[in-house]
């Protein structure tokens, strides 16, 4: 439903509730910043709360503020953020955030910054609700099967809202009210102004209960409206950890969903897990384990998977990247990367290269159609157009002190178990002998060899390892044979 508010610019103002200590977490991270697909729980809400295009938006804080203060001025600049004094409860968070908020406001929407998956649709239909029935108050509520935890909401015979009761002050038949306070709110600004200085703490947390504010409101028959959302989960809460990854799996099924509508093939779509700012095409197939997260930009009909976790990393059209952890990294058009690959940051895979198995590499360039096939690692280092970096190669690339690169040339062919001691330079069509260290340049064309001749020392096992397999074969293997 689309909001119709016929009001004044200035009429909407939102206040989200961050001041909670979250004991329930157990986390020295505050409650509402725990991520949830790739987003701080604050920030779902923060999002939600722009997207009301609100004239005043307060986040109120008071426990871990700082840290709280510093994610919303990232996430939403425009944001004021009071704190809460010693005085505890929401109706005091309100109290305090309404000195902010111009007295022209109308109306004021209240969230709670640990409820992540309110949509702004549902909001604005709350909103539409309130406006159009010039209520005083407007709640929105919902019907669950386990209600443990929340505030009920009391009706009249009428069906009018009668009161908000919290679960510690509720008797036995309170508490067994399936329909629950969200702890979502939409409020005249004047009620609130009204009714909050009012409030006392004579109740069993000790604390200033916004809802005392609707009690007022049915008193003096201020006009005070609940609004049923449909899909009870919408306002679900989080306040430990089994709570989070709840609301998470949910989450999760949604994007996942969303991606499949949009082209996005994911044969089990249970055993991935995708943040909200990954960005995927057309034709993309994700296999089971894989886990995508931060900025990932995944290209037209690339493969991903089984099994891999990419962070901030992008893949190009047809690329492959199979049983790989990435971040940071670059893997560009029809490239292959894994199985068992390690990508860390500043890696560019480049149009048709190669990272293969058991493979590591860190700020180094694989240019196109170069292969680093297996057990190796590259770091610092520039691979050359169409080179082939043989089995057990290592870039030596740090002193002790500074790090330093290896440049290998174009179409040139490197041994196996060969270390590249940087700095150090590979040219253009050279080859390296199998075992090379490299210390110094190899010119454009040239053969590197490390040469060193092989010396057997007959009898060694025999005379040093008396009574072992070995030298009981060495011996048999000495044996003249039988005469004919």
């Amino acid at each position: 439903m689309h909001l119709n508010r016929g009001m004044s610019p200035s009429s909407l103002a939102v206040i989200v509730l961050a001041a909670g200590q979250g004991t329930r977490m157990k986390s020295r991270t505050p409650k509402v910043l725990h991520s949830l697909a790739g987003v701080p729980l604050i920030g779902h809400v923060l999002a939600t709360a722009e997207a009301l295009d609100p004239d005043v938006l307060v986040v109120v804080t008071r426990h871990e503020a700082d840290a709280i203060e510093e994610v919303v001025a990232e996430l939403s600049p425009d944001a004021q953020c009071v704190r809460q004094d010693a005085i505890p409860g929401t109706g005091r968070a309100v109290e305090v955030a309404l000195g902010s908020i111009p007295h022209n406001v109308e109306s004021v929407v209240v969230l709670s910054a640990d409820v992540p998956l309110l949509d702004s649709d549902t909001l604005l239909a709350v909103i539409h609700h309130h406006s159009a029935e010039g209520a005083a108050v407007t709640l929105l509520s919902a019907v669950v099967d386990e209600p443990t935890g929340y505030g009920r909401v009391v009706r009249s015979e009428s069906g009018a809202v009668s009161a908000i009761v919290e679960e510690a002050d509720a008797d036995a038949d309170t508490r067994d009210i399936a329909e629950i306070n969200s702890g979502t709110y939409v409020f005249s600004r004047t009620a609130l102004a009204d009714a909050l200085p009012t409030l006392g703490v004579d109740n069993a947390q000790g604390e200033k209960y916004l809802t005392d504010v609707i009690a007022q409101q049915v008193a003096s028959g201020g006009g005070v409206q609940a609004v049923i959302v449909d899909d009870e989960w919408l306002v679900e809460g989080v306040n430990d950890r089994i709570q989070l990854s709840e609301v998470q799996r949910r989450l999760n099924r949604m994007i996942v969903r969303g991606w499949q509508k949009d082209g996005v093939s994911i044969p089990e779509p249970e055993s991935v897990w995708i943040d909200l700012s990954v960005q995927l095409s057309p034709d993309v197939t994700v296999f089971p384990g894989v886990q995508l997260h931060g900025g990932c930009v995944i290209g037209e009909g690339a493969t991903l998977g089984p099994d891999c976790t990419l962070t901030d990393t992008e893949v190009g059209a047809g690329a492959s990247v199979i049983r790989t952890v990435a971040s940071e990294a670059e893997v560009h058009e029809g490239a292959q990367v894994g199985p068992f690959a390690y990508l860390r940051p500043g890696t560019v895979v480049e149009t048709d290269g190669k990272v293969g198995t058991f493979v590591e590499t860190k700020n180094s360039t694989i240019h196109r159609g170069a292969k680093v096939p297996h057990l190796s690692y590259i770091g610092d280092a520039e691979i050359g157009e169409g080179a082939n970096i043989g089995a057990g190669t290592i870039t030596a690339n740090y002193d002790g002190i500074k790090k330093h690169r290896t440049v290998v040339g174009a179409h040139a062919r490197t041994g196996s178990d060969n270390v590249f001691v940087a700095p150090v330079q590979i040219g253009d069509g050279a080859y390296t002998a199998a075992g090379t260290v490299v210390r110094r340049d190899v010119p454009p064309g040239a053969l590197a060899v490390t040469a060193a001749s092989v010396r057997n020392i007959d009898g060694w096992v025999e005379k040093n390892r008396p009574g072992t397999p070995s030298s009981e074969a060495s011996a048999s293997a000495h044996q003249e044979p039988p005469e004919q």
